[in-house]
Parts: C-alpha cells; sequence; structure tokens
C-alpha cells in the first residue's frame, strides 16, 4: 500500500464520526432531518437549532418550524440563484413545497 499521501506537515482536522454525531442530535431533531430537503450535516444542523431553542425559549416545536423557515429562505436563494426562478419550488405553494 502507498503512503505517499500521507506524509504532511500539515495539521489534520479530527472531523469526529459523523454516524455518532448523528445519533447524538436530540430525537425530534433528527425526525426533522430525515425529512429535510438540503443535506445537512450534524454540526451544521446542530448549531441552528441551538439558535433556534435559544430565540423561542426552549419551545421544541418552535425551534423546529423556525429550522423549517431557515431551509425554505436557503432554498429560495439556491433556486432563484441556480435555476434561475424555474424550478418547481418556486411556484409550489409555500407549506406544500415539493420534497
Amino acid at each position: 500500500m502507498s503512503t505517499r499521501n500521507c506524509k504532511t506537515s500539515l495539521k489534520r482536522r479530527n472531523r469526529g464520526n459523523p454516524m455518532r454525531s448523528y445519533d447524538a442530535l436530540p430525537a425530534d431533531l433528527r425526525h426533522w432531518l430525515a425529512a429535510a430537503v438540503l443535506p445537512w450535516s450534524a454540526a451544521s444542523v446542530q448549531k441552528v437549532w441551538q439558535r433556534a431553542l435559544k430565540a423561542c425559549r426552549g419551545d421544541r416545536a418552535a425551534a423546529l418550524a423556525r429550522l423549517s423557515d431557515v431551509e425554505r429562505r436557503l432554498l429560495e436563494r439556491d433556486v432563484a440563484r441556480i435555476w434561475c426562478g424555474s424550478h418547481p419550488y418556486l411556484s409550489a405553494p409555500r407549506d406544500q413545497a415539493p420534497t
């Protein structure tokens, strides 16, 4: 086995185990994440979740709704920029956007 790409003077980033990070998320957040449209990482969704919980004073249902709003805004921005407004997401009602 070749080791030519394994030797470097640069520091390596320890990214941890992504499945362990996902499993450590709260159950209701994992459920939301399973139905999410965007490919969230466990770290990024955890960060947004913590902010949403703080803003909603611990109300988990309101925090999940806030996560959905964040995802909707991200999708609207990307759909308009990438597909120039021709994606079905833009023509669907906001509460029934295609998944």
